[in-house]
């Protein structure tokens, strides 16, 4: 039997590569300019909401995608409002 020989690929296009190349690192995150980020006053005793729950299903949903700790999601976030001008 012979052993396994990788398979080699000739680049023909290389502004197209390195194009796809930096397009790989590249982050598109969609903000709602419609979401309400802070939470309606529900008229109970006790302390106010500060977020809604959709900004927290987002926070969350960002933090288990990039597996971050809890302080650095909310620092991120807070820098992507801030480059949105949300």
């Amino acid at each position: 039997m012979s052993s396994w020989t990788p398979t080699t690929y000739k680049t023909r296009n290389w502004a197209e590569y390195n194009h796809s190349l930096k397009q790989r690192g590249s982050l598109l995150i969609w903000f709602d300019p419609e979401m309400s980020w802070e939470a309606e006053a529900s008229g109970r005793r006790g302390r106010q909401k500060t977020y809604s729950d959709a900004a927290i299903q987002a926070c969350l949903t960002l933090k288990v995608l990039f597996g971050l700790p809890l302080r650095q999601t909310t620092g991120f976030v807070e820098s992507l409002l801030k480059r949105v001008e949300l």
